[in-house]
C-alpha cells in the first residue's frame, strides 16, 4: 500500500506548502488502514462517518458525536462511511510555527515538555458546529484577506478548546512543540558530511523526500540538494588544502559515485580542479 503525504496530496500547483490549510474530505468507498505521513498538525472536524486513527502505541475511534487534533508523523487511519455510504470531514493543518506564536501569545510558553501525546479529541458541540459553518464561508481563494481570516479562526479554536478542557488542553498543545525541528535540523546537519543521498536522510527524518524538500526550505529558506553539495564542497575543499589528501581519497565520502562528478561539481562551484588545490 502506497504512503499518502497529507497535506502534500491536497495542494495543488504550489510550491510551498501554507502555514494554515483548509480541506474538504469527502468519499463514498471505505478506506482501512491507510498509510499516512502527516507532515503538519491537523484538526480532523468528523462530520460524518467514523475514524479510526493507529499510532506506535495507542489507537483512537470516533464519530461524528467527536472530532480530533493529530500530532504530525507516521500513522495508520480507518475512514468509514456511514449508513447513507458518505464519509465527510473538515481537515484544518497549521505549522508548528503558528502553533509557538499562540502559544507565546495565550500561555506561560515553554519548550520542556517531554510528554509524547499522538491525538486530542474533543465534542462537537454547539460551538463547535458553528464554528465549522463560519470556516465554510471562507474563500478558498488565496489572498492577504483568506490568510487573515484562517488566522483568527485558527486562534479562535485554539481559544475556546482552551476556554473548555483548560490545562489539560494547553498540555496537549504545547507537546506538539516538540524537538522535532531541532531534531530534525540535527539529523541534516549530522550528516551535512556524509555519503547519503537526499532520500536517506529523509528517511532518517522519518519522512517521504516531497516533505523533506519542503520542509527543508521552510527552515533553510534553500533547497536541501544546494545547501547540500555547497556545504560538501567547501569541506572537500578545506581537506584538499591541507594538502595529505587527493579529491581520489574523498569523492565517495561526500556523496559522489565517481571521481569525474566529483571533479566537475567542484570545478563548477570554486573554478578550478582539484587537481590544481592537490599541487
Amino acid at each position: 500500500m502506497p504512503i499518502e503525504n497529507i497535506p502534500e496530496i491536497y495542494l495543488k500547483n504550489t510550491e510551498t506548502t501554507p502555514d494554515l490549510f483548509v480541506y474538504d474530505f469527502e468519499m463514498t468507498s471505505d478506506v482501512v488502514k491507510s498509510k499516512v505521513n502527516l507532515s503538519m498538525h491537523m484538526f480532523s472536524f468528523l462530520q460524518v462517518g467514523k475514524k479510526q486513527v493507529h499510532f506506535a502505541d495507542t489507537s483512537v475511534i470516533v464519530d461524528k458525536k467527536q472530532s480530533l487534533l493529530l500530532k504530525k508523523g507516521n500513522c495508520l487511519w480507518t475512514e468509514l462511511l456511514d449508513k447513507e455510504n458518505i464519509y465527510y470531514c473538515k481537515l484544518f493543518f497549521f505549522s508548528e510555527k503558528k502553533l509557538v506564536t499562540f502559544l507565546k501569545k495565550h500561555t506561560d510558553y515553554n519548550n520542556n515538555n517531554k510528554d509524547e501525546i499522538s491525538y486530542f479529541t474533543f465534542k462537537n458541540d454547539a460551538y463547535i458546529s458553528s464554528y465549522l459553518n463560519s470556516l465554510s464561508t471562507i474563500s478558498t481563494t488565496p489572498s492577504d484577506y483568506t490568510k487573515t481570516l484562517l488566522e483568527l479562526k485558527f486562534e479562535e479554536i485554539l481559544v475556546y478548546l482552551l476556554n473548555i478542557y483548560g490545562n489539560t488542553f494547553e498540555l496537549y498543545l504545547k507537546s506538539l512543540v516538540s524537538k522535532e525541528v531541532s531534531t530534525f535540523k540535527n539529523i541534516v546537519e549530522s550528516n551535512v558530511y556524509s555519503n547519503l543521498k537526499l532520500e536517506e536522510i529523509a528517511f532518517l527524518c522519518n519522512m517521504s523526500l516531497s516533505t523533506f524538500k519542503r520542509y527543508f526550505i521552510n527552515e533553510y529558506h534553500v533547497s536541501p540538494g544546494k545547501w547540500l553539495q555547497d556545504k560538501r564542497l567547501k569541506k572537500a575543499k578545506e581537506l584538499l588544502e591541507q594538502g595529505t589528501l587527493k579529491s581520489s581519497d574523498i569523492y565517495l565520502d561526500f556523496g559522489y559515485n565517481n571521481l569525474s562528478n566529483f571533479s566537475i561539481a567542484f570545478k563548477n562551484k570554486f573554478g578550478i580542479s582539484p587537481k590544481e588545490i592537490s599541487r
